[in-house]
């Protein structure tokens, strides 16, 4: 077995490196106006406004920036022959493209795809396009998303060596045994090498996120660190009741490797809720994080009880300390902790209930919105690019709307001319309350559209901008151009975003009826017993409530903030919450199957429920703990990214998984399994019952 898990790792990491596919985001929304817009805009639309547009900001200090429009000029020839640009409009083209006081003004530059997708040595070719301005004392920042090429690299190997490196420290602390320590570790490790191997094969042939990486690497590890806990307390602790390594390796296969099946599937379920989206970025990031996830249960399930079988005995040598395991002694911690528990189990639900209920509270508040350039470190291009922009034109025009028209040239007598059509639409839009100015309608070459560039007068992620879009959706545009026979449409990058939040807030009832539900019928069918399924559902859902609470305070309140490299306040990005109820509640369940499953053991041994309550919360506490701890370094750890979306999940991941540790599996859920008492583990009769 061992020597397969070898030959399976050195073959996908070497296809990975031989084959392996990029990674990049797709945010395509079949059926959305702003979709199809977009769509148009590629069909009929001239190379100035096809494609993905971005800007280069220019900012002169003396003499303004006509003091150097020859080097201007020159600079937006170069910009034009660079591979991949469909068009280069310079700073003087428009009067819209430079400030009143002529020291400001920019490039739009449309590209045929998102930079990214062309490499971060792709910026090198811009650097030298504008290398004469910037000799010339031209300062020149590069606007999203041209600008996110030239940010610094994530240190996401830095992150992965820290989350180890405290999940070390822990493991060995908890076992008291490098060998036992370094068992779990090892596990993971190479499964968290197959997964990303596999991850990035499937790149290859279909489109996965950019942030895919990040978050299999964050749920791989986790995850892989976590399963092999289990199941090797669980061999350590029968080791002491049997001469035979290999009938303990049995024995824990059939009890713990049981449970971490039943964890790998509940962690499954809760991603594959994620295809309810209909998003296909959403979705490439639940299939993401379920790689590695299922090959972590996978190596824990064969690579871990072969090397049980290597080390034998030898799996408790070099102690650090008295090795331990589950608690077994009746006066250690967790069982005065159990018995604490079971003795006023009505105070115990409370504080746990008013701990939630404090930590859920901003919730309520919470506001989704894109995190948009202004977010990012001053040290980033693009926020003194959004920063420039901003004091010079206003916030808006960071964030631009695009208005395609498409006019109808087949139904004689429906349609009017096409100067009353743009005379119409040019008045609807200046008059519509929250745009900052509007171009004139041109159209296309073809005169199969008319476009208009309109520009807010608030930011891409601020609550009027996604107001506006609505506005002009379902009240301009329609009442501009009735009776016409046109339709129009708002595209462009910002009105993809909101489009997007709006999709994505459409799906989340879906979604969370799907995981709930999925994760209960699990739940039910593994340990037959209702109000557990229903306990722990109920359960996980307040969980993730206060996890995304401690998120609003944080990025939304700025509460904090400052520690983690945010200087001003930040919506929710609208995927956090999706994501964060799957991954929350899948990983949620790991710690309620790992303790429910124990005390089942007890109930269908004895019969009572007290004592098996008492018996799991006293055995499990240990692992469920150092499960957490090493789950929550392994997510702080990603803190360090320069990404505040990554930051912001990173957050909400850990707090989620500590708060789970605590309130919710050492308080909470023992102590409505004490109240209910033999009611938890009510099925309902034949047929339905399997014996």
């Amino acid at each position: 077995m061992i020597a397969g898990w070898l030959l399976l790792l050195c073959t996908a990491v070497i296809a990975n490196r031989l084959g392996g596919g990029t990674y990049e985001d797709d945010f395509s929304l079949p059926g959305t106006p702003v979709q199809i817009g977009a769509d148009l805009l590629e069909a009929h639309g001239g190379a100035e406004v096809r494609g993905v547009g971005s800007q280069i900001v220019l900012k002169s200090a003396a003499g303004g920036l006509s003091a150097h429009r020859r080097a201007i000029d020159a600079t937006g020839s170069a910009l034009a022959r660079i591979p991949h640009v469909l068009s280069a409009a310079g700073p003087f083209t428009t009067a819209a493209a430079h400030s009143t006081d002529g020291t400001t003004g920019y490039f739009t530059i449309r590209l045929e795809e998102f930079p990214g997708r062309y490499g971060a040595a792709y910026l090198s070719r811009f650097d030298e396009a504008v290398r004469n301005l910037r000799a010339d004392g031209v300062t020149v920042e590069y606007g999203s998303p041209l600008g996110e090429l030239a940010r610094p690299k994530a240190p996401e190997r830095l992150s992965e060596v820290i989350g180890l490196g405290a999940a070390v420290v822990v493991l060995l602390i908890g076992f008291g045994s490098v060998a036992a320590a370094g068992l779990p570790l090892l596990t993971s490790v190479t499964a968290l090498a197959v997964g990303l191997s596999v991850l990035g094969l499937l790149a290859g042939v279909c489109t996965l996120a950019s942030e895919s990486p990040t978050l299999a690497t964050m749920m791989g590890l986790g995850a892989g660190l976590d399963y092999s806990l289990v199941l090797t307390t669980r061999y350590r602790h029968l080791l002491r009741a049997t001469d035979d390594p290999c009938a303990a390796a049995g024995e824990a296969m059939a009890s713990g490797g049981r449970a971490v099946l039943i964890a790998a599937a509940a962690v499954a379920v809760a991603l594959a809720g994620l295809c309810v989206s209909g998003v296909g970025f959403i979705t490439t990031l639940g299939v993401a994080a379920c790689v590695t996830v299922l090959v972590a249960a996978l190596a824990t399930l064969s690579l871990a009880p072969a090397l049980f079988g290597l080390l034998g005995r030898r799996i408790d040598r070099l102690h650090l300390g008295r090795a331990t395991d589950e608690g077994i002694a009746a006066a250690d911690l967790w069982h005065r902790w159990a018995r604490t528990v079971g003795d006023r189990p009505w105070r115990c639900l409370a504080a746990g209930v008013l701990v939630i209920g404090t930590l859920s509270t901003p919730l309520t508040a919470m506001h989704v919105g894109h995190v948009d350039a202004g977010a990012s470190p001053v040290e980033h291009t693009e926020r003194r690019a959004y920063d420039l922009v901003s004091k010079a034109f206003g916030p808006g025009t960071n964030g631009p709307f695009t208005v395609v028209v498409a006019l109808d040239r087949n139904r004689p007598g429906e349609t009017t001319d096409t100067r009353n059509v743009v005379a119409s639409l040019y008045e609807a839009l200046r008059d519509t309350p929250g745009i900052a100015s509007v171009d004139i309608p041109v159209p296309s070459a073809d005169g199969a559209l008319l476009v208009a560039t309109a520009i807010p007068e608030t930011g891409p992620q601020d609550t009027s901008t996604s107001e506006l879009l609505h506005r002009l959706d379902h009240d301009t545009l329609p009442r501009a151009l009735s009776h016409t026979g046109a339709r129009g449409y708002v595209t462009g990058t910002t009105a993809a975003r909101l489009t997007f939040q709006d999709v994505l807030a459409e799906k989340l009832p879906a979604i969370t009826a799907f995981v709930v539900c999925a994760a209960f019928l699990l739940l039910l069918s593994a340990f037959r017993g209702l109000l557990v399924a229903a306990k722990a559902a109920l359960l996980n859902l307040l969980s993730i409530g206060a996890a995304l609470g401690v998120v609003v305070a944080v990025f939304q309140w700025g509460w904090g903030s400052s520690l983690f490299g945010v200087t001003q306040s930040v919506p929710v990005e609208p995927y956090v919450p999706i994501l964060m109820l799957a991954i929350v509640f899948g990983l949620s369940m790991d710690y309620e199957i790992f303790l429910i499953a124990r005390m089942r053991e007890v109930w269908l041994r004895t019969g009572d429920n007290h004592l098996s309550v008492a018996t799991g919360l006293a055995s499990t506490a240990r692992v469920i703990t150092c499960a957490a701890l090493v789950m929550t370094s392994v997510f702080f750890a990603f803190l360090l990214s320069t990404e505040v979306v990554t930051r912001m999940m990173a957050l909400g991941l850990g707090v989620s998984v500590i708060i789970d540790a605590t309130v919710i599996r050492l308080m909470l859920v023992p102590a409505a399994m004490y109240l209910f008492r033999e009611a938890n583990w009510w099925f309902p009769p034949r047929p339905l019952r399997k014996r």
